[in-house]
């Protein structure tokens, strides 16, 4: 088991605990950021945990941990070039990504309040909404960057597209979903007179929208809810006809895309007030069309041709990057004779941070980032070598207790 050390602030005071401060070993420098000791500890046994979910025991668990042991440095050194990447790239903003992700928590776990939400997401996933929202919005800016610079270069002719379909039909008989935006004008803590005011600029925003005015730029300006409001109102996720109150089912579910219902009183447990829904796309149960699957089946065919590009992709990062590597540690994704070698001590500080100051830079753990177009274990990387997990360790290592394992960052969200 890989392991923690402490570190004695003043040597020369009787050990006590205010005189012990934990560190993280530094296991690589990447650009003006580092990868710690933990943060590799913590994304194998979080992808142990995933691993164990899926069904993986015995020899076949043991191998694929070995794989992910020895891939732990690489998966985190292209996550944060990816993620860096992004950032320098002026059109990607994943603001609006992140905060849909968090509705759809809330929505799907019915969390009517912030701090609803914040213990939700502590006691589920050991996090804080804050430290949630950097991880997803990480995982966006990779996956968006990938997508753009590497994936949308993959050409599939739309006859093989065709062909996949016509061959996979089964695969894309669904169930009856639909997809919503939503204006919320709360009522909450209002007079009668005032609920009345409400109820009838609910009903103007109605005729708004339905006379042209984009839904969206309404929901922006003029919904109470401002999670959803700077989303154009968009609610993630499509909702099954059980997944809904009656009064939404009866006012929405069986219209058309594009449709605006009614203005909905809501009603306890819902908080008060008038709810518009507009249709935004309803699939109807049987066959999905071709034309209605085909981005699916396209990023599903350019798996496998994205994969190698996209190492090409991070070598090349790699090369334009600083990169030193603390010896024990391998980047099993290192670029060919790419100088990556720890410098002098003196020259090259500190060996080590606080876990306080990995904390605060919000990246207590490695996030389980999968690429466009990958899809189950990570695969061996040609020639790479397994690092030797303890060959690093300090002769002066104190055990410690192993820290919790929350949920994977990436993993679905249960309601």
């Amino acid at each position: 088991m890989l392991r923690r050390f402490v570190v004695l602030m003043a040597a020369a005071l009787p050990l006590a605990a205010a005189d012990v401060r934990v560190v993280e070993e530094i296991a690589a420098k990447v650009n003006g950021d580092i990868v710690t000791r933990g943060e590799l500890e913590q994304s194998i046994k979080d992808y142990e945990k995933a691993a164990r979910e899926d069904g993986l025991t015995g020899a076949k668990l043991q191998d694929a941990l070995k794989l992910a042991q020895r891939d732990a440095l690489r998966e985190r050194i292209d996550e944060l070039l990816l993620v860096e990447k992004a950032k320098q790239t002026a059109n990607i903003n994943v603001d609006g990504d992140v905060a849909r992700f968090v509705a759809q928590i809330s929505t799907q776990n019915r969390l009517t309040d912030a701090d609803k939400l914040a213990a939700w997401v502590q006691d589920n996933l050991g996090l804080t909404v804050e430290e949630l929202k950097q991880r997803k919005r990480d995982e966006f800016l990779s996956q968006r960057i990938v997508s753009q610079e590497v994936a949308s270069r993959v050409n599939i002719p739309e006859a093989d597209m065709r062909k996949y379909y016509d061959a996979h039909q089964t695969e894309f008989v669904r169930e009856e979903r639909i997809f919503l935006s939503q204006i919320l004008v709360s009522t909450e803590g209002k007079t009668p007179q005032q609920v009345a005011e409400a109820e009838k600029r609910a009903k103007d925003l109605v005729s708004r929208a339905r006379a042209g005015e984009k839904f969206a730029e309404l929901a922006q300006a003029n919904s109470d809810d401002t999670d959803t409001a700077r989303n154009g109102g968009f609610l993630p996720g499509g909702y099954k006809r059980e997944d809904l109150r009656k009064d939404i089912v009866d006012a929405i579910f069986d219209q058309k895309k594009g449709y605006v219902c009614d203005p909905v009183k809501l009603s306890p447990p819902a908080p008060p007030g008038f709810l518009i829904l507009k249709v935004e796309e309803h699939y109807l149960p049987g066959q999905a069309s071709f034309e209605e699957v085909k981005e699916q089946i396209q990023q599903f065919l350019a798996g496998p041709k994205v994969e190698p590009k996209l190492r090409e992709y991070l070598t090349k990062l790699r090369l334009d990057a600083f990169l030193e590597i603390k010896e024990g540690y391998v980047d099993s994704g290192a670029a060919p004779g790419q100088d990556t070698s720890w410098h002098d001590v003196a020259q090259v500080k500190p060996q080590t941070t606080t876990k306080e100051a990995t904390a605060a830079r919000r990246r207590k753990y490695i996030l389980g980032i999968i690429p466009h177009g990958r899809v189950g274990l990570p695969k061996p990387a040609a020639g790479a070598a397994a690092p030797a997990a303890d060959a690093a360790a300090p002769a002066t290592d104190a055990a410690a207790p192993p820290a919790q394992t929350p949920p994977g960052a990436g993993a679905p969200v249960k309601p």
